[in-house]
């Protein structure tokens, strides 16, 4: 009797993610969505002060070249306490900077699980799924998911009526990319 050849089991997708913390709450993200990480001190000089009715997250835009980065406080969006934040993350592809408290560690992710049904409000868009890790689970946000696109048209209509446009027409052209890339 001839048995059927062991299959080979498949080799694991791994992927770089950083391991961050908001008001004590552990996040993960892949580190390939993250351009590159600045303290709020480094930040302070090139921000701005923003008020967009009914949008507390945002407080802070960045201005690169022709793009404005919105600075989205981590602890808002995720509904945590406020904490001061330390250190932002500048999120490639997107018009987003993070605010968060701190970076734990960066390490390898090699299961990412889809959400589950208890999901199911606008948490969906902000998660790509969890991992676990070190015996905890993690959720593993989506660079994209801070703001929508509804947000982003309410804080473009917060800069000047030029500048507003400009992004606008920028943002229809699919320039929507990090500076530099």
């Amino acid at each position: 009797m001839q048995f059927p050849a062991p299959s080979k089991t498949p080799a694991l997708r791994t992927e770089q993610i950083i391991l961050f913390r908001v008001s004590g709450q552990l996040f993960a993200v892949s580190s390939g969505s993250v351009q590159e990480v600045r303290s709020v001190d480094s930040l302070a000089g090139s921000a701005t002060e923003i008020s967009a009715p009914g949008l507390k997250k945002v407080r802070h835009i960045v201005r690169r070249g022709d793009k404005s980065l919105f600075v989205v406080n981590g602890a808002l969006h995720f509904g945590l306490p406020l904490t001061s934040g330390l250190l932002v993350f500048v999120l490639r592809r997107t018009r987003t900077a993070l605010l968060i408290d701190g970076i734990e560690k960066m390490t390898t992710m090699t299961r990412l699980q889809a959400l589950p049904q208890a999901f199911c409000n606008e948490e969906r868009n902000w998660y790509r799924g969890l991992t676990a890790l070190d015996q905890n689970v993690v959720p593993v946000v989506k660079p994209e998911g801070f703001l929508t696109y509804e947000e982003l048209a309410l804080l473009d209509q917060t800069l000047s009526p030029t500048r507003a446009s400009t992004i606008a027409a920028n943002h229809s052209m699919g320039s929507n990319h990090d500076a530099g890339e």
